[in-house]
């Protein structure tokens, strides 16, 4: 079958990390760009593929045998990927501007194609296309789901990433680097164990994968049949009818072996000496696409005159799909291969760019580059304990030095906002307490209905005359010309003012079940008071990391992560414009007396860029909690809605651990959550970090486990685009409550309703 698979190699700051951001790559080239049928006697050959711009052309063997065309409505339609099997070709539309995708499929034979196609599918965007000699499948983008065609079968509920579709058979990758499941034949369902694998591709009755080290494994063919295992490292590989060939890693050049006598397979002597950015199969045929040029060579049919076919002469051939947006940059000259916007993207330059500094990589040179990098992250952690020893609120916030760009809300500036945001309307039908009521609400703000104390002030808990229970947040406002600590009291002051503005900001026009309600405000010039609805069950931080909290359930860590999700989900995709939170955190995550998680504290929130605006972030100096705040933002000072994706992948991570973000290590050392977890994950090794506190999860919860634990691991991407949207994430966070929801309930409910 057609199917190209590669994978970049590269050193990254945490070694443990390095798995799973190698095989994003795959996602790059997860869609084939070049098919490959032949007619039902095997005589005639019929190779597509898409040119400048996505466009789909084809050619035969011998030339003109299959007179194929496309309609006027179709010649100038942009695809995204190709796949074929005997006697049909299939193309997928999947516009940028949509969330949907279409196939088109068409049938040929000895005669000619069928110039009439037919449309197999429209629905939810697929990721991944891929074909056997009859049966078509796809993975949905936003569900990971299998779903196949021809003939149909429902969709395969499992979280797998990758697929690949043999004669009379079919495989999944789980996330790269994963694990490899099969159906069908007997011994394709033999996949050796013990290997974690980062791509995966399959033959007429054999199925092949990349090893996490860039080996390739192959099982599934008869024993005396079987194909030898080459000895070379590969950064792609197809697989055909008892043959196959890969792209040696790091060189580019081809190497085939198999055959009917497992020996006497090769690659024409004439391209020996080309490298190639992709190959692909099917039967005994193979396509590449060069390097240099994009040309097309096809071999494998001893036909072929000086035994290689070039379907396409003096037009390029696009490698890989076009995208919106590529990790290491895109493919030096496909801009011009490529619809404006788009581009393809290089899998090897990470590699080129390291590879001309070094050109050998030593286990020495590792070793010394791991000791080194730990070394830095240990610095660093233990340097952000000292300041939180040091009674630091472990709040970082955008302020700056006082004469260098740091804003200030003095008394006029204040009440200019204020007064801006009235003339809104009070769209949240905010209600404006007097002082007298609070405080007798409050006797006197007397520290008896404290309930705690946090970076804006106290806060208290109350019931006003009406009977409604409330939480009062009081700011602290310490009169700044105190002797001593003027400056420090300034600052505070400021930044609980525009604190308080920014919550008054965001409350008044948002509304969600998810989301804290905000019911009303006093301030005057001595006074900056918020009212917000009570939550019985207090913060998700006092039920992970407080021993008086009964420890909470599987089941209702996921409801509790779905709720937090959906909130976010609301402030990034249908608040206008937009809301980026930038504190998400456990202590920010509160519980009503349902149980129903809900996001609080605006503080330190922004309105995102408008579509107007014409950007993809805002230029902010960092601000969040240490521990939870985004590295990247941190770094680059560039606010996305990805940096409140990775806050909230911290809080994944203390729902599976029970550990908060920064905690103390067995030596009583400063560790942060997602060094610690996050290895075990990608070792498969998720239940020796699981929260010791409550019992192990049952064999149906270990499924939704999974998929939290993998789910927090993407969330957590030291590349913000490698990470996923908050739709994305509440989708998959439905499939694990919906696994853990399959589980038979031979358990009474607990007395605290906790399960």
């Amino acid at each position: 079958m057609a199917f190209t698979i590669s994978i970049s190699r590269f050193s990254f700051y945490f070694p443990s990390l390095l798995l799973l951001v190698s095989s994003s790559f795959l996602l790059c080239f997860s869609l084939s760009t070049v098919s490959i049928s032949r007619t039902s006697d095997q005589s005639q050959t019929l190779v597509c593929a898409l040119t400048n711009r996505s466009h789909l052309q084809c050619s035969s063997f011998p030339l003109n045998s299959i007179r194929f065309s496309l309609t006027d409505k179709l010649r100038n339609r942009e695809f995204s990927g190709l796949v074929s099997g005997n006697g049909f070709v299939c193309g997928l539309t999947s516009p940028m501007d949509s969330n949907t995708s279409t196939i088109l499929c068409w049938r040929f034979s000895d005669n000619g194609a069928n110039m009439s196609y037919k449309r197999i599918y429209q629905g939810p965007e697929l990721k991944e296309l891929e074909a056997g000699t009859s049966r078509i499948c796809g993975v949905e983008k936003l569900t990971n789901r299998t779903v196949c065609w021809q003939p149909v079968s429902p969709p395969q509920p499992d979280n797998y990433d990758s697929i690949a579709v043999g004669e009379n058979f079919f495989c999944e990758l789980s996330k790269p680097p994963g694990k490899i499941r099969c159906q069908g034949e007997e011994n394709i369902a033999k996949v050796p164990s013990g290997n974690r694998y980062i791509a995966i591709a399959a033959g007429s009755r054999q199925a092949c994968a990349i090893t996490i080290d860039n080996d390739v494994d192959c099982w599934g063919q008869a024993q005396s049949q079987s194909l030898p295992q080459p000895r070379e490292k590969f950064s792609a590989l197809a697989v055909g009818e008892n043959r196959s060939c890969g792209v040696r890693w790091p060189y580019g050049t081809v190497v085939c072996w198999g055959g009917s006598n497992n020996n006497d397979f090769s690659l024409p002597r004439n391209l020996e000496d080309i490298n190639f950015v992709s190959i692909f199969a099917k039967g005994p045929i193979f396509c590449g696409v060069a390097t240099k040029n994009h040309t097309l060579y096809c071999w494998g049919d001893e036909n072929f005159e000086s035994g290689v076919f070039a379907p396409f002469q003096g037009q390029s051939v696009i490698p890989g799909p076009c995208r919106k947006e590529c990790p290491y940059g895109p493919l030096s000259g496909s801009e011009s291969l490529c619809s404006s916007g788009l581009t393809i993207c290089d899998l090897t330059r990470k590699d080129t760019q390291q590879d001309s500094k070094n050109k050998t990589w030593s286990s020495k040179n590792v070793a010394f580059l791991a000791v080194g990098c730990i070394g830095t992250v240990s610095l660093l952690l233990v340097i952000s304990f000292l300041v939180y020893k040091s009674k630091c609120r472990c709040r970082v916030h955008d302020s700056g030095r006082l004469d260098d760009n740091r804003i200030i809300i003095d008394r006029p500036k204040l009440e200019k906002r204020l007064s801006s945001l009235a003339s809104l309307g009070n769209p949240g039908q905010l209600v404006e307490f007097s002082i007298d009521e609070l405080a007798l609400a409050t006797d006197g703000f007397s520290v008896r209905f404290q309930l705690g104390i946090g970076s804006f002030g106290s806060v208290y808990k109350a019931v006003l005359s009406d009977g409604r229970h409330v939480a009062i947040k009081r700011a602290d406002l310490t009169n700044p010309a105190s002797s001593g600590t003027s400056m420090r009291n300034r600052n505070r002051r400021e930044d609980n003012d525009s604190a308080f503005v920014n919550e008054l900001e965001s409350m008044s026009r948002l509304n969600h079940r998810n989301l804290v309600r905000l019911l009303g405000f006093y301030e005057d010039a001595e006074e900056r008071v918020l009212v917000y609805e009570y939550m019985e069950n207090g913060s998700l931080a006092d039920h992970l990391h407080n021993p008086r909290f009964e420890p909470l359930t599987w089941e209702r860590r996921l409801r509790i992560a779905l709720d937090a999700a959906r909130g976010i989900q609301y402030l990034h995709e249908f608040a206008v414009p937009l809301v980026i939170h930038r504190d998400i955190k456990s202590s920010n995550i509160l519980l009503d007396a349902t149980w129903t998680a809900k996001v609080s504290d605006f503080g330190l929130s922004q309105m995102g860029p408008t579509e107007e605006e014409d950007v993809s972030h805002l230029s902010l100096r960092a601000a969040g909690t240490l521990g939870y705040i985004d590295p990247e933002y941190y770094r680059l000072q560039q606010l996305t809605t990805k940096s409140d994706v990775y806050s909230f992948g911290v809080v994944l991570l203390e729902l599976l651990s029970g550990h908060k973000a920064i905690h103390m290590n067995e030596e009583e050392s400063p560790r942060n959550v997602v060094e610690f977890v996050v290895p075990y994950i990608l070792q498969d090794e998720v239940h020796r970090a699981l929260d010791g506190r409550i019992q192990p999860p049952t064999p149906y919860e270990i499924e939704s486990v999974a998929h939290l634990a993998y789910l927090a691991v993407e969330c957590v991407m030291p590349c913000g685009r490698q990470r996923p949207s908050m739709a994305e994430v509440v989708s998959n966070l439905e499939s694990a409550l919906a696994a853990c929801l399959a589980a038979p309930k031979t358990q009474p409910l607990s007395k605290s309703n906790n399960n």
